[in-house]
């Protein structure tokens, strides 16, 4: 692609985002989302692959029922109110209507099955601005209306997210359409206590972010797409290999990582609340999810791959770590200690 043509398009996603971001009307804010989805498209189809095309034609009509949902919504709502402002929803049906549309734009349970499938067909870079970049804009109008939203409908889906991100992570042998289960699985967790504390969900995000950033930029240092080319990541570097186990178990919630500090906060406040039920069923779904994430970190660690390089001392010859990386890496592993101070951050 050419070099114009790629900053045109970065420049049009950022502006979609942001004007989504400072909108306090729902066509200035859908009008972000569209700028936000046509942008993204060419950069999906730069393969020439059927695979790439496909992708991008779901994506599109995913995202385009999203977007007249929500314009949708926001007119019966101007119909009944006469006003077109973000946080004034007066009707149950448009904050119905509303909500599914942001989910189905976020790939959460049950508006999910288009996640995996167009991950699949896309290069590792746009995977990763879609499980990143493109989260922000619906996430933000999250945030603005989550007091106006049916909280047992968001709890619902997101432990229905969690369950389907975990279980259907298990038998994947693809990188990409792991990362899509565990954005499901994530997005999930941030669902569910969007409802009792937004600034919360706010940190939630900003980890995913991390991690879900540190771990694409590994797998495309590797270029790996599968597992069974992960297993040659040893022998091209060792360390970035041993940082890529510490991440995979920080994207698990394990301790003393990054990952567990929101798992941890968020499973504490669910108890507050006298959800015993459902903050078992948290973290049991969490368990799901981990299983796949120590399934990746055994083939990384201790298997070894059936075409083996001749030379032992590859690793030696190309030990480039790009720039960005170590930084993502300390962020999205060792946050722990300084827990009290990344809380504050969001208040």
């Amino acid at each position: 692609m050419s070099p114009y043509a790629l900053s045109i398009l970065l420049s049009s996603l950022s502006m979609g985002t942001m004007l989504t971001f400072i909108s306090n009307h729902w066509f200035l804010a859908w009008m972000g989302l569209e700028i936000n989805t046509l942008a993204i498209i060419p950069l999906m189809t730069k393969l020439h692959h059927p695979r790439a095309i496909e992708a991008a034609t779901k994506y599109f009509l995913i995202q385009a029922s999203a977007s007249a949902l929500i314009l949708f919504s926001s007119t019966i709502n101007a119909w009944f109110t006469g006003e077109w402002t973000i946080i004034n929803i007066q009707t149950n049906f448009s904050t119905i209507i509303l909500t599914i549309a942001l989910l189905m734009k976020l790939g959460i349970a049950p508006f999910h099955l288009w996640m995996p499938d167009v991950l699949q067909g896309l290069d590792l870079l746009t995977c990763l601005i879609l499980s990143t970049w493109q989260k922000l804009a619906p996430m933000t109008l999250l945030i603005m209306t989550h007091h106006l939203l049916n909280s047992d409908m968001l709890t619902t889906m997101a432990l229905l997210s969690t369950l389907i991100g975990g279980w259907g992570g298990l038998n994947q042998t693809q990188l990409r359409k792991i990362m899509a289960y565990s954005s499901i699985a994530h997005m999930g967790w941030m669902i569910l206590i969007l409802s009792f504390l937004p600034h919360l969900m706010m940190m939630n995000l900003f980890i995913y972010l991390l991690m879900t950033l540190c771990m694409f930029m590994m797998l495309m240092h590797f270029n790996s797409l599968n597992i069974n080319k992960l297993t040659m990541s040893w022998i091209k570097n060792p360390t970035l290999t041993s940082m890529m186990m510490i991440t995979l178990m920080s994207l698990g919630g394990l301790p003393p990582t990054s990952g567990f500090i929101p798992k941890w906060l968020i499973l504490q406040e669910i108890t507050k609340q006298n959800l015993m039920i459902l903050a078992s069923l948290m973290a049991l779904s969490a368990l799901l999810s981990l299983f796949f994430y120590l399934r990746l970190s055994y083939a990384v660690s201790l298997t070894s791959s059936p075409n083996m390089s001749n030379s032992k001392l590859y690793w030696r010859f190309k030990n480039y770590i790009p720039n960005p990386l170590p930084l993502t890496i300390i962020m999205s592993n060792m946050l722990l200690p300084i827990t009290p101070l990344v809380i504050n951050l969001f208040l």
